[in-house]
């Protein structure tokens, strides 16, 4: 166990994974298990950090710690499978040249490369709903622009360095706008509100 579960101030502990697959499967071993207590739940690239509150932080340890410890790594025996999306885009993005430009291809190539990408989703940030897709074709590692857009409308595909997303709200930001989708990722009346959970593959489609 030692390097793997710390402490993280008076609320929190942190489970070190060294992996993003091993961060999804114990963020999903962690809320089937609904253990009480237990706040929010947050997996990010090598770690999974949980969140305590109204529950005794030295008890939850114990729990996750026994649970670790009984599958030798997270998540290591769980029968846990992700789920996958399907997301329509139509890819007529305001950078869609500029991308082809950027990388020596044709814009049908692009379209191509960012369709063809196995993308999961690594983790939420930046803004809520906001999924960060892993996976990205490396032909298509585009830096983010010099300047930003002072607003993206809803729904719009994006690639920046090693990422695509889909912005889940009318905001501002600096990824290159590849198309965009009607598949609505983000509701605050859905349980949950956020369509693309950690784990969850994404496939893009033409539209």
């Amino acid at each position: 166990m030692t390097g793997i579960l710390r402490r993280m101030g008076e609320h929190a502990l942190l489970i070190e994974t060294g992996a993003l697959a091993e961060s999804h499967r114990l963020d999903a071993e962690l809320r089937r298990l609904g253990i009480k207590g237990v706040e929010e739940i947050v997996p990010g690239p090598e770690s999974v950090l949980v969140v305590v509150s109204g529950g005794d932080l030295e008890v939850i340890w114990e729990q996750v710690e026994l649970m670790v410890g009984e599958k030798g790594t997270p998540g290591q025996a769980t029968g846990w499978e992700p789920a996958e999306v399907v997301v329509e885009v139509e890819y007529d993005g305001a950078d869609l040249t500029a991308v082809a430009e950027l990388t020596g291809l044709g814009v049908d190539e692009v379209i191509a490369r960012h369709s063809g990408s196995s993308f999961v989703v690594g983790w939420l940030g930046f803004a809520p709903g906001f999924a960060y897709l892993v996976g990205l074709d490396p032909v298509l590692a585009v830096p983010r622009l010099e300047v930003p857009r002072t607003s993206v409308p809803a729904g719009s595909v994006a690639i920046a360095g090693g990422y695509s997303a889909i912005y889940p709200a009318a905001s501002p930001g600096g990824w290159r706008l590849l198309g965009r989708t009607t598949t609505r990722v983000w509701d605050v009346e859905a349980d949950p509100p956020s369509l693309l959970q950690p784990g969850t593959r994404v496939r893009m489609v033409p539209a």
